[in-house]
């Protein structure tokens, strides 16, 4: 690797690092500011808050890794540019395809820093911060959906409360029915199911199985039983933000489960999954597009190229959000959802690309 592609490779990683220590103490006092209230109101231990904010560093980072990326490269190109540095280089037979190799490099090493965090640190950061949020800061509310739950737990069975009560864990107005070659087979009824954590039985009163015959169905009525079921409580009420938590392979598998299950928020879950790998991705295209809009000499100096790359991030951003939205709320295709802003984005890094070679 030559002097030049060592320069600009340092400075690269540099700012980029640089970037990342300045936002996140700035995102660490505001953040705290906001909720230091209810911290002190709710007696959170110093060291669970110690640990949050520990957390919050990681999915902060984690969650505005390619805008930091972006306006780091646009800072330093921009710098590179008023000093006629890039002119003194281009002058001297160094292609811009070539001027653009150790930029690459540079982002091949952060995409694989932003492949890790989102694979295995984020999960774990992401299940602390969560849990810290629910149990001291919206003390009083649930992560998980306890009302009308209906899930289908396996190929034959599906289960319906009408309420649970996580805390208690206690449910009412329970069914659970059997169904093979698309047929009924039985169907289990009571007014209050009941967790037991001892022994991981479910404790059923006003009980009711009826099984369903050729011509005359069966009925076995009790006050109370105590039964196994081929589900846990987790599978029966999942928190919210669980495909978040869940290293690649975990979430691989739970979504998996849950497509089996019918579950309603597969479009939330792969959501999730495919932007571990659209992350690394859009790395490279802001890189590319950052390079692009910052390696000319402008009239307004670092001040016109660094709006412009702030507003083309604002884009990104809100264009990511949106479709989000609409993969996590309705039939709209979560990969489309996820993808689609790194295409549009793409098409601009190689047009820009193709301007800043003239």
């Amino acid at each position: 690797m030559k002097i030049l592609d060592w320069y600009i490779l340092k400075r690269y990683l540099f700012t980029f690092f640089v970037m990342l220590l300045l936002f996140i103490p700035i995102g660490i006092t505001v953040h705290l500011a906001e909720k230091i209230g209810k911290i002190l109101e709710n007696n959170a231990p110093l060291d669970a808050v110690l640990l949050y904010f520990l957390d919050f560093t990681i999915y902060f980072a984690h969650l505005l890794f390619p805008l930091f990326l972006f306006l780091s490269v646009i800072w330093f190109t921009s710098k590179l540019a008023n000093n006629t540095e890039i002119v003194a280089f281009l002058s001297s037979g160094v292609s811009f395809t070539r001027f653009l190799r150790p930029y690459l490099i540079g982002a091949f090493i952060v995409s694989l820093l932003a492949l890790a965090l989102g694979m295995y640190l984020a999960p774990e950061a992401s299940k602390g911060f969560n849990d810290f949020t629910y149990k001291y800061l919206k003390k009083g509310q649930t992560a998980v959906d306890t009302k009308n739950v209906y899930r289908q737990i396996n190929d034959n069975d599906y289960i319906y409360v009408s309420n649970f009560d996580i805390n208690q864990k206690r449910g009412t107005n329970f069914t659970i029915e059997h169904f093979e070659n698309n047929k009924m087979v039985y169907k289990i009824s009571a007014n209050t199911i009941r967790y037991n954590e001892k022994d991981s039985t479910y404790r059923l009163l006003s009980y009711v199985k009826r099984k369903v015959g050729e011509r005359d169905d069966i009925l076995e009525v009790t006050r109370r039983k105590d039964t196994i079921f081929p589900f846990d409580l987790e599978d029966l009420t999942p928190v919210e933000y669980i495909a978040e938590t869940l290293s690649y392979k975990e979430l691989d598998k739970f979504i998996k489960k849950e497509e089996e299950r019918g579950s309603s928020n597969i479009g939330r879950y792969k959501l999730v999954k495919y932007r571990k790998w659209s992350l690394p991705v859009s790395v490279f295209i802001l890189t590319i597009i950052a390079v692009a809009v910052s390696s000319i000499k402008r009239r307004g100096g670092m001040g016109v190229n660094l709006a412009f790359g702030i507003c083309i991030a604002m884009v990104f951003v809100f264009f990511d959000k949106i479709f989000g939205v609409m993969a996590s709320q309705s039939d709209f295709s979560p990969l489309v959802a996820v993808w689609f802003p790194n295409v549009i984005f793409g098409i601009l890094a190689i047009y820009l690309l193709y301007n800043a070679k003239r």
